[in-house]
């Protein structure tokens, strides 16, 4: 599965690529090479990327989906209970 960005993402992302080459590299490169790295990246790496963080979604809603129970339990058998003690207050 390639990973996929949107346009305006993408526009940055060679703009950026071309700012580190500029600034980082002995060569200049241009918006074409720019656009083609950025592909190879998202097609190699994207999915490394794409996989790791659907693990840690699925993480913190394992994490969460725990809580609940916590969060929405209601304690069974409590008629007798709350009886009991508004009787001791009358």
């Amino acid at each position: 599965m390639t990973v996929e960005i949107p346009k305006d993402a993408r526009t940055e992302a060679i703009a950026s690529i071309q700012r580190y080459f500029d600034e980082n590299m002995d060569e200049r490169i241009g918006n074409i090479a720019a656009g083609g790295l950025l592909a190879f990246f998202l097609e190699e790496i994207g999915p490394v990327v794409y996989n790791q963080a659907v693990a840690e979604v699925q993480e913190r809603l394992q994490m969460r989906i725990s809580e609940i129970d916590i969060e929405i339990h209601e304690e069974a058998f409590t008629y007798w209970r709350r009886r009991e003690k508004s009787s001791r207050k009358s």
